[in-house]
């Protein structure tokens, strides 16, 4: 079955205009990283600094993928002297975010598989992915 036709999908009826947000937002979570930094403000607020510590990234990594999820309007920064606390702008992300996880229970390794987007591990034959790809 080709997965480029909008047949038996939910949105086929809508103008593709109209989905762009929705793609921008899932974009914007398709980083593992900015994944990483979303799952851990989850937890509270935090500094750059911090996240490098706990993620173990460059401060350039850490601080290009907070400024994209800033941009995104996923996060907002806190100045409190020199320093800036981030911390996620909608509790309702999270709610997205476990809703994602009873999916991917629910699918198993399906999504993983995914020739197209899926990250072949643990398969056979599966093609190697590369970073944003």
């Amino acid at each position: 079955m080709a997965m480029n036709s909008a047949e038996g999908c939910l949105a086929s009826n809508l103008p593709a205009a109209s989905l762009d947000p929705a793609v921008a937002l899932f974009h914007s979570l398709s980083d593992a990283t900015r994944l990483a930094i979303v799952q851990r403000l989850a937890g509270g607020e935090a500094r750059v600094v911090d996240l490098i510590a706990e993620l173990g990234l460059a401060q350039s990594t850490v601080s290009a993928h907070v400024a994209c999820l800033r941009d995104c309007g996923l996060v907002r920064g806190r100045p409190q002297g020199r320093q800036v606390f981030y911390s996620l702008t909608r509790p309702e992300l999270m709610d997205l975010l476990a809703a994602a996880e009873t999916l991917l229970a629910a699918t198993g390794n399906a999504v993983a598989l995914c020739p197209n987007y899926g990250t072949g591990t643990g398969t056979a034959g599966a093609p190697e992915r590369l970073p944003n790809e």
